[in-house]
């Protein structure tokens, strides 16, 4: 036998969730296939056999393990068999040849209402629901579902308004309640468990305060309906918002520091590079994987990278590089609708950027009220290490890169920089 056991994912980890077996046990599996997986607090992985053989299976899904342990075993010795083809002929004991029977016993078809009889209302069986005339005409009129029809006549007939509450409240049955009093526990993931202790954690170990502005989204907007077509048969990726505001964060985190920075003991570790986390709802949770060197990517790159660890986030196949490190975080609620919003620190990062829902609004440029597309974009940092008028300030320069795009090229603009003013 060749033990499978739960291997180390991290220098933290110490233990991990077994979510689903994908192989059975007593099944034969290849080397190197993919037999089962596994959570921990970070990530969704996979475990693969190590040799070739039939598949005994140790831990249930939903067990906690620990680093180390056994978690199935392989009797390599076993024989791989092969699948016999269907009809494929047998030799009975007397030596003669017999087809084997491919037919398999069919499920029973749940047994369907008769029809209503809609000259008269009866049924036309023993067994048929009875209706009035009126009620027989409609469902017969409208094919309505008797199954779906819970009757309040005498004796289970049907009557009008039967029919009328089937078909003003489909999917349910009338005279039910809606919605019962159930409930159901459901044990928390380790993704679950590390995202809520982190969440607590950065409101009380951080001083966080939120400072919001508004962005006029017409420029960029205009730049993406002139160039979507084009950027997108160029380098095959939409060019979508999350690299305008990528550039600008990178941009805007160079000229203030103090944003790309955390605290660690009683030192402030300063970057002079831009890894940005991007935040993801995934199936099993909010994830934060990282675009590395962003403030070295093209807008192309950044929307390739994007596209790219969401894909792996709601796929579950993030490796744990992709998600640990970052030194400044992008969320965009507005995908979901918000409008405005507080964002949570990721911690040990100082700041995170929250993007909202672009929506139309009365503003007034040069004394004159217009219609222009606006977003809402909060900052919320740690102002142990950020000062308000870095903060406002930081937020105002992201505002204005976005609101002036041309001038995301260099960081700068350009007429001015040609003047050398």
């Amino acid at each position: 036998m060749v033990d499978i056991k739960v291997p180390s994912v991290g220098e933290s980890i110490s233990e991990v969730t077994l979510v689903k077996w994908l192989k059975n046990n007593g099944e034969y599996v290849d080397r190197d296939e993919v037999i089962a997986e596994l959570e921990s607090e970070k990530a969704t992985f996979e475990v693969n056999a190590e040799k070739a053989g039939t598949l005994k299976t140790i831990g249930k899904e939903g067990d906690t393990l620990k680093i180390g342990d056994i978690v199935a075993q392989i009797d390599e010795t076993a024989v791989k068999q092969e699948k016999k083809a269907a009809g494929a002929p047998e030799k009975s004991q007397d030596g003669k040849q017999q087809v084997a029977s491919t037919v398999t016993e069919k499920k029973k078809e749940e047994k369907k209402a008769e029809p209503v009889n809609a000259s008269n209302g009866q049924p036309s069986s023993a067994n048929e629901i009875k209706a009035t005339p009126v009620a027989a005409a409609m469902i017969s009129d409208k094919k309505v579902d008797t199954r779906s029809i819970s009757p309040t006549g005498t004796g289970g007939k049907i009557l009008k308004h039967d029919v009328l509450d089937a078909l003003t409240n489909p999917g349910r049955n009338p005279g039910q309640p809606m919605f019962g009093r159930d409930e159901r526990k459901e044990k928390m993931s380790n993704l679950r468990k590390t995202v809520s202790r982190r969440l607590v954690e950065a409101k009380n170990t951080t001083a966080m305060l939120t400072t919001f502005n508004e962005v006029d989204m017409s420029n960029v907007m205009a730049v993406r309906t002139k160039f979507k077509d084009k950027f997108k048969e160029k380098h095959s990726v939409n060019l979508g918002f999350m690299s305008f505001f990528t550039k600008a964060c990178c941009y805007a985190l160079q000229e203030w520091p103090a944003v790309n920075a955390y605290i660690d003991g009683d030192e402030i570790v300063y970057h002079n590079y831009c890894d940005i986390s991007i935040a993801v709802s995934a199936p099993k949770g909010l994830v934060v994987p990282v675009i590395r060197n962003a403030e070295s990517l093209s807008m192309a790159e950044i929307e390739m990278k994007v596209v790219e660890l969401a894909t792996k986030a709601r796929d579950n196949k993030l490796s744990m590089e992709e998600m640990q490190g970052g030194t400044f975080t992008i969320t965009n609620g507005g995908v979901f609708g918000s409008l405005m919003s507080t964002p949570i620190i990721n911690i040990p990062q100082s700041a995170i950027l929250g993007m909202h829902k672009i929506e139309e609004r009365a503003v007034v440029v040069n004394g004159q009220i217009v219609i222009r597309p606006m977003m809402y974009v909060a900052v919320s940092y740690d102002h142990r290490i950020i000062d308000g008028r870095e903060s406002v300030s930081f937020l105002v320069r992201v505002k204005e890169l976005i609101e002036n795009p041309d001038q995301l090229l260099f960081g700068k603009d350009p007429l001015r920089t040609l003047l050398e003013l």
